[in-house]
C-alpha cells in the first residue's frame, strides 16, 4: 500500500483529502504545520507528499527543499490557491514532481499521483540511503580564506546582540546557513527560526502571510491564520530575498518593526512581538533604494549590521577543500566510496567560476559521485561547460533588440520585476542594471 502525507493547514480541506485517499486505499496521514510535517516525514518516510504552498509556520517551498535535501526519493506535489508563474517555477526548480492549483478535481490530483507512482516504480531497486545525509549544520564547510575568517568573526560579534542583520551575497553562497548560525548563537536561540522566501510572496496575500488573519476577514479565510511574525515571536524571522517585497508590504513591515506590534487582517486586536530580524538579498539593494524600488527607511531599519558572504570564486584557495568535503558527503548520501579526484578533474573544477556557488558545487559533486565508475572522479565525466572559462556578461554588449525584449517581458509581468526576470531567464540584479542602462521605467 502506497503511503502519502498531506501537509495542509486548512483542517476541513485536510480531512477531505484524507478521505479521498482513504477511499482509494492509500496509507495516508496528515500534518497541519511544517514543523509537524518534518516529524511525520522522519517517522513514516512516505512515498508521496502533497504539500500546500502556504503554511502557518513557513512556506511549502521551504519544506519541499528540506524534503529533497534529506529524502530525495520522496515525490512531492505542491498545491496552492494562489498560483502564479514564480511559485510554479520555484517549486519545480526546487524538485517538486508537479504543481496543482486549488480548487481542483480529485481525479486531476489522482492522475498526478498515478504519474508519480509510475516514476517511483521505474526507479532502480537499490534506493538511496537518504537518512545518511548529514544535517544542514554539518553540511556547511567553513572557508579558511581571509575573507571567510573575517565573516565568521563578524558573525560571532553580531550574534549575541539584538541588531537587525542584512546578509548580502550571490545566490547559492549559504545566506540562510549564516542566518541560522546567528540565531543559534543569539539570546533567542531557544525560540523559533522562521525562514520566509520573499520571492514567492503574493502581493494580494502578503499581509495575511506576514501578519495573519482572522476567520472571515476576506473570501477564502475559512480559518484563523497565525502569520510569520507571530509564529516567530521570541525567535528569529529570516526574510530571504527581501528586495522582492511588494512596496505596500514594505510599509507595513516598517510599522511592525518600529512599534513591535502585529494586527492580523480583519482583527481589531494588536499583539506584541519580540523578534530578531535577519534579512538577505542577492540583489544590488543600494541600487533598488536609490531608484525608489525599496524604501530607504526600511532599508536602514533592517540594515543595522551588514554581512557580506564572498562568492566561491573569491575563495579559490578553499576550492580543493570544498570539493573534497562535498565528495565525502556525496559518498554517504549515495552509499558510494569514491576516494578523490584525478589531478585533471581537480584542475578543471578549481578553474571553473562557479556562478551558482556552494549550491551548484554540491549538486554537481552529487552527480559526479553517482555516475563515477571507479575510485576517482575523472575529467571525462565532467560536463563540457565546466571546461570552458565563464565570464559575467557585460550588458553593454547586448544587441539593440534586448530593450524591446525587456519591455515586452515587463508588460507581460505587469511591471513585476521578479516575474519579468523569470521570463527573461536572468536574475533581478541583472535586470535592474539593464533597466537603468536602457532608461526603462517599470512604475
Amino acid at each position: 500500500m502506497k503511503s502519502i502525507l498531506i501537509i495542509e493547514d486548512d483542517l476541513t480541506f485536510n480531512r477531505m483529502l484524507k478521505a479521498w485517499f482513504a477511499k482509494k486505499e492509500y496509507n495516508v496521514d496528515s500534518a497541519l504545520t511544517a514543523s509537524a510535517a518534518r516529524k511525520k516525514i522522519v517517522e513514516m518516510q512516505p512515498e508521496i507528499v502533497i504539500c500546500d504552498l502556504r503554511l502557518p509556520d513557513g512556506n511549502g517551498v521551504t519544506i519541499l527543499k528540506w524534503i529533497k535535501q534529506r529524502y530525495p526519493e520522496i515525490v512531492v506535489i505542491m498545491m496552492t490557491g494562489y498560483a502564479d508563474i514564480q511559485t510554479a517555477v520555484s517549486s519545480i526548480k526546487a524538485g517538486a514532481f508537479d504543481y496543482i492549483s486549488k480548487p481542483f478535481n480529485p481525479e486531476e490530483l489522482f492522475h498526478k499521483i498515478n504519474e508519480s507512482l509510475m516514476q517511483i516504480e521505474a526507479r532502480p531497486v537499490q534506493k538511496i540511503k537518504s537518512t545518511l545525509l548529514l544535517p544542514d549544520s554539518n553540511e556547511y564547510f567553513k572557508g579558511t580564506s581571509d575573507t571567510f575568517k573575517k565573516l565568521y568573526e563578524f558573525v560571532n560579534l553580531v550574534a549575541p546582540t539584538k541588531l537587525s542583520v542584512l546578509i548580502r551575497g550571490e545566490s547559492g553562497v549559504g545566506k540562510e546557513h549564516i542566518a541560522r548560525m546567528i540565531h543559534d548563537n543569539s539570546e533567542c536561540a531557544n525560540g523559533p527560526f522562521i525562514a520566509v522566501d520573499c520571492g514567492i510572496i503574493s502581493k494580494e496575500l502578503a499581509s495575511s502571510d506576514f501578519f495573519g488573519h482572522i476567520k472571515g476577514a476576506f473570501t477564502g479565510a475559512i480559518n484563523n491564520k497565525t502569520g510569520y511574525f507571530l509564529s516567530a515571536d521570541k525567535g528569529t524571522l529570516f526574510l530571504d530575498e527581501i528586495g522582492n517585497l511588494p512596496v505596500n508590504i514594505q510599509i507595513h513591515l516598517l510599522r511592525v518593526l518600529q512599534e513591535k506590534k502585529v494586527k492580523p487582517v480583519g482583527s481589531e486586536k494588536e499583539y506584541d512581538v519580540d523578534i530578531r530580524i535577519i534579512s538577505a538579498t542577492n540583489e544590488d539593494i543600494n541600487f533598488a533604494v536609490n531608484n525608489g524600488y525599496f524604501r530607504t527607511d526600511l532599508y536602514h531599519r533592517i540594515n543595522e549590521f551588514t554581512l557580506e558572504i564572498p562568492a566561491l570564486r573569491e575563495s579559490i584557495e578553499d576550492l580543493p577543500a570544498y570539493l573534497r568535503h562535498f565528495l565525502k558527503l556525496s559518498n554517504k548520501f549515495l552509499n558510494k566510496n569514491v576516494k578523490d579526484y584525478t589531478p585533471e578533474a581537480m584542475s578543471i573544477l578549481t578553474k571553473y567560476d562557479w556562478p551558482g556557488n556552494i549550491r551548484e558545487l554540491k549538486n554537481i559533486i552529487n552527480r559526479l559521485t553517482l555516475i563515477s565508475k571507479g575510485d576517482y572522479i575523472t575529467a571525462d565525466i565532467i560536463p563540457e561547460h565546466f571546461k570552458k572559462t565563464t565570464h559575467f556578461e557585460n550588458p553593454e554588449t547586448f544587441d539593440v533588440d534586448e530593450k524591446k525584449k525587456i519591455e515586452d517581458a515587463l508588460h507581460i509581468a505587469e511591471n513585476n520585476v521578479l516575474k519579468a526576470s523569470s521570463i527573461l531567464g536572468i536574475d533581478t540584479k541583472t535586470l535592474y542594471i539593464k533597466l537603468k542602462l536602457y532608461g526603462i521605467s517599470h512604475d
